[in-house]
C-alpha cells in the first residue's frame, strides 16, 4: 500500500505546482486541496501544519513535512522515497 500523500496549494501557485510536479515525477498519487482564497480551509491547514499559513503544505502519512523547499530537501537527502515507502512516517 502506498504513502498518503496530502497537498494544499493554490491553483496558480508556482511554489505549488513545483511540488506537485516533483511528486508526479515520482509517480505519486496525491490529494490535492485547492484552497484558493478559501481562509477557513487555510485557517484548518494551519492547524494540521503547526501554525505555517504559506503554500503548499505538504502531508506525508498524516505527518506534516512542510512546503516545496522542505519536499525537494528531503529529495537532495534521499529521503523522500524513504518516507512514501508504505507504512512509513516521517
Amino acid at each position: 500500500m502506498a504513502a498518503k500523500v496530502e497537498i494544499y496549494t493554490w491553483r496558480t501557485c508556482p511554489f505549488c505546482i513545483r511540488a506537485k510536479n516533483l511528486l508526479i515525477t515520482k509517480g505519486v498519487e496525491f490529494i490535492e486541496y485547492s484552497i484558493d482564497g478559501d481562509e477557513v480551509a487555510r485557517d484548518k491547514m494551519a492547524q494540521r501544519a503547526n501554525g505555517r499559513r504559506s503554500l503548499p503544505q505538504i502531508f506525508i502519512n498524516d505527518d506534516h513535512v512542510g512546503g516545496c523547499d522542505d519536499i525537494h530537501a528531503l529529495d537532495r537527502q534521499g529521503k523522500l522515497d524513504e518516507l512514501l515507502a508504505a507504512g512509513n512516517s516521517v
